[in-house]
């Protein structure tokens, strides 16, 4: 993509109603664009990254053997009803009425209506386990939304909800998206802790958030050292191996970790003095086992091999993508801006012609966009009229791991200049050693 064609609205300044860094990196790289309070316009640069946040929770959703599905925003408030939970879930939700009269609400979660669509078509044992997921927009009114879309009325989940014919099954199905989890955010360049939960509007009673570890975070966490030095479940794990899921969710267990909400003094205490973290953490993930909660209320039975009808045991599984994207950006940035894990960010690399006008400078970055371009690398090339300066703070404010900047004194030796957004290293090589060096 060429700058010159590209819209990137950049900010020089600092928005003055963003309070944390993510929020004031993402408005000022020009990712989103608020158009109420807690609403966002995800922008190109912006919607680049989330897509690719999007792509790694789905391989590894399927990869652990859910099954994509894609419902509507909008609710029936009948099977929330149905549920018990339309009166109970508070202002949070917001309910509408359609031209007649009907009453609907706009989604902030889909445990009903994943249940209806199951009761509707699974009657027997055989059918199950069964895991189905979306990734969709929902809404829940906010009474304070705040740090941009880490914390906005309306934002992206995938969620997820199995259903299994008892609780251990059950059990073995919430162990696999634990171990799911784990290795999505790891895939992120995110090192998530999980800790006992509170179930909250959920339900249930057994429940982890994953939790990353930020200054801007919403909650004080409380946890053991030990966790950094977890080993993530590798590519290969057997999801289907019931004692290789339980041996890793008992690993992840085995030491302190917990929110405000479930934090226990006196265990804590018990760990050692040297071992003690505690500090703030943004919630990434969210996983709940709740059992028969939705499917009692709501008769979502199964057949058993006993010929009898038996209540299906659930679990859900939440990922936010709209609040991860700012979470990657609260643990990778400098003073100079974002600093993207490769995994996810917006361009492989970008380009920088420092002399655009220069028939050497515009010879050589041409030929290193349309090499990279067609070996697949998506690539940015600034072929824009500005000056050196404000091209490499821009370079450097979107964070494209890779910079080749092509000046009119290298170019004139037949060579350009790497540099590493991350470490800021800098190398100089030939342009067909570059073009290399990206492409290996």
């Amino acid at each position: 993509m060429r700058l010159s064609r590209y819209f990137l609205p950049i900010l020089k300044e600092n928005p003055k109603e963003a309070e944390i860094v993510s929020h004031r990196l993402m408005l000022r790289t020009g990712m989103v664009r608020q158009q109420s309070q807690g609403i966002y316009s995800w922008l190109p640069l912006g919607k680049k990254v989330l897509d690719k946040v999007n792509a790694i929770i789905r391989e590894e959703q399927n990869r652990a053997g859910a099954i994509e599905i894609l419902m509507p925003t909008l609710q029936s408030a009948e099977l929330w009803q149905e549920s018990g939970r339309y009166e109970a879930y508070g202002k949070e939700m917001l309910r509408i009425t359609d031209r007649q009269d009907r009453p609907m609400l706009y989604g902030p979660t889909n445990e009903e209506m994943v249940t209806d669509i199951f009761r509707s078509y699974v009657k027997s044992y055989k059918n199950l386990p069964l895991n189905l997921y979306h990734i969709q927009l929902k809404f829940r009114d906010e009474i304070r939304p705040r740090f941009g879309t880490m914390r906005s009325r309306e934002f992206m989940m995938k969620d997820a909800y199995s259903f299994d014919m008892t609780m251990e099954d059950a059990v073995h199905s919430y162990n696999k998206m634990f171990a799911a989890y784990l290795r999505t955010f790891d895939r992120l360049g995110l090192r998530a802790i999980p800790m006992q939960a509170d179930t909250g509007p959920i339900g249930g009673n057994h429940s982890h958030e994953f939790i990353i570890l930020a200054e801007t975070g919403e909650s004080e966490v409380f946890s053991h050292r030990d966790f950094v030095n977890f080993d993530i479940p590798p590519a290969d794990v057997d999801f289907d191996d019931v004692a290789g899921m339980q041996a890793i969710f008992d690993k992840w267990t085995s030491v302190y970790a917990a929110t405000s909400e479930m934090h226990d003094e006196a265990a804590f205490a018990a760990v050692p003095e040297a071992d003690r973290l505690s500090a703030r953490g943004i919630e990434v993930g969210h996983i709940f086992y709740f059992g028969t909660k939705y499917s009692e209320p709501m008769g979502a039975k199964v057949q058993g091999p006993d010929g009898k009808e038996h209540l299906v045991h659930m679990g859900s599984y939440g990922i936010g993508p709209t609040r991860l994207v700012p979470a990657i950006i609260e643990a990778s940035h400098d003073d100079n801006g974002i600093i993207w894990p490769e995994s996810v960010a917006p361009f492989d690399c970008v380009v920088i012609n420092m002399k655009t006008g220069d028939e050497a400078c515009d010879a050589a970055c041409e030929k290193i966009y349309a090499e990279l371009m067609k070996a697949g690398k998506d690539v940015l090339y600034d072929d824009t009229t500005g000056g050196a300066g404000a091209k490499f703070a821009t370079a450097d404010l979107i964070g494209v791991p890779m910079q080749i900047i092509a000046g009119p004194r290298s170019v004139a030796n037949g060579e350009v200049e790497l540099k590493v957004r991350k470490t800021g290293a800098r190398e100089t090589m030939t342009i067909e050693a570059a073009i290399n060096r990206l492409l290996a």
